[in-house]
């Protein structure tokens, strides 16, 4: 068992319980929270916009925040980043490392010196022991600490090995004691499964403040940074970057790039989605092919498996475009991973043009493109989402006036006949 063993000196707990199993101990005085004096924190800006924004303005003293993704996706590019912003406006900072050496940590932070002012001013730890990390903390008193990553660091008292249970449970806990009483505002640097899930017991994800998830493909520039849990802020907040050979850029008008790379062929349609409470354009393409398998590949990428069964099911049973027999992919073009359930209209109608073979045009526009939002039902109903009215201010930005969404389309019957424009896929729609 990877726990610490009593001390001899800890007093004994024999104390007896009276009846129900209640303990001897002296009550609590509760306190109305009409009561309760609340005190303004100044928050810690590390200067990148995004960040901030998702964290709810800021880094709050004394907190933790949880940094998880996968290897290589920019977790350290960021919060050397954001360290070095920090220690160029005069704050405290210490990155601590138990992955790399301090000469690798240099080498990446000559790579960022032309983004980020601060990032050789940064003081750094190259250490895994946790009694010395948390002995240097507290006579560094930094105001920011970054340590990467929390499954390599080891406690001596523990038997278990660094990143088992017992261990990331235990160094969380008491680097989590330290931030709290010295007001040290403390990113934790995390590792994934290969499902994507942060690494280590869910303790971890309860005990921290913030659980941020950073996403994206290695192969593609776009990264995306979630907000999972915020003690702080919302959770509905959602930064996108771009990764460059100078560190990670902001991209504030992500629509802007993934608009103009739409192709507009068959099996491309542009999704009005939402990134948390902001807009967000991007483009759903599909391709159907016959296959030659049984049963046929469902191949998809930054969407869930499972919805994209269910909108081929709905297809097929209640618009009559049946692909049971061939292979079907689906792709959200520039590595973005959607996660709503507004893209369910964007793959039927993706799916059902590249079925056709018939590019998706908008009869009111006299065949310009096609944007389209909109929740479906398993009677083949189209159900309305969150945000109708920022999805399509953020389309009628980019031209796209004509969006497929439930306010123009109940039904996804009505939607395909609106937007597949050829006589054959007219007639087969209806």
């Amino acid at each position: 068992m990877e726990e610490r063993a009593p001390s001899p000196l800890a007093p004994a707990r024999t104390g007896s319980r009276g009846r129900g199993g209640a303990g001897a101990g002296t009550p609590g005085r509760p306190v109305r929270l009409a009561d309760v004096r609340t005190e303004q924190v100044p928050r810690l800006l590390t200067q990148i916009g995004e960040l901030d924004r998702v964290l709810g303005g800021g880094l709050v003293p004394g907190s933790l925040v949880l940094i998880g993704g996968s290897p290589g996706i920019g977790k350290s590019t960021l919060t050397n980043m954001a360290l070095g912003n920090l220690a160029a406006v005069g704050r405290r900072t210490l990155y601590v490392s138990g992955e790399e050496s301090a000469a690798q940590i240099r080498l990446r932070a000559e790579r960022l010196t032309a983004a980020t002012a601060g990032a050789l001013e940064v003081p750094v730890l190259a250490e895994t022991d946790l009694d010395t990390i948390l002995a240097t903390l507290r006579a560094e008193h930094p105001e920011v600490c970054v340590i990467d990553s929390v499954q390599t660091l080891h406690a001596a008292d523990l038997s278990g090995a660094p990143g088992s249970v017992g261990q990331v449970r235990e160094v969380a806990g008491r680097i989590m004691q330290v931030a709290k009483a010295d007001g040290i505002a403390v990113l934790l640097v995390g590792h994934v499964t290969k499902e994507g899930a942060l690494a280590g017991p869910r303790v971890l994800e309860h005990l921290v403040d913030c659980v941020l998830q950073f996403e994206g493909e290695r192969e593609r520039t776009y990264r995306t940074l979630r907000a999972l849990k915020n003690r702080f802020g919302s959770c509905n907040e959602a930064g996108v970057f771009e990764m460059r050979g100078s560190g990670l850029v902001e991209v504030l008008d992500a629509s802007a790039r993934f608009v103009a790379e739409a192709t507009g062929k068959p099996g491309s349609v542009v999704l009005a989605g939402m990134e948390g409470s902001r807009p967000l354009l991007v483009e759903v393409q599909a391709l159907v092919s016959p296959s030659e398998l049984v049963p046929p590949r469902r191949v998809v990428n930054g969407l869930d498996r499972s919805r994209l069964a269910l909108v081929l099911a709905v297809l097929g049973r209640h618009a009559g475009v049946g692909v049971g027999s061939a292979d079907v992919f689906v792709n959200v073009v520039g590595g973005v991973r959607v996660d709503e359930p507004g893209a369910d209209l964007a793959i039927a109608l993706a799916v059902a043009s590249a079925a056709r073979g018939v590019a998706l045009a908008s009869a009111a526009s006299g065949g310009g493109p096609v944007a389209c939002f909109g929740e479906l039902g398993l009677t083949g109903e189209l159900r309305s989402i969150a945000h109708p009215d920022r999805r399509l201010r953020e389309a009628a930005k980019f031209g796209l006036r004509d969006v497929v969404s439930p306010e123009t389309a109940p039904t996804l019957r009505q939607a395909l006949r609106s937007v597949l424009r050829s006589p054959a896929a007219g007639r087969e729609a209806a």
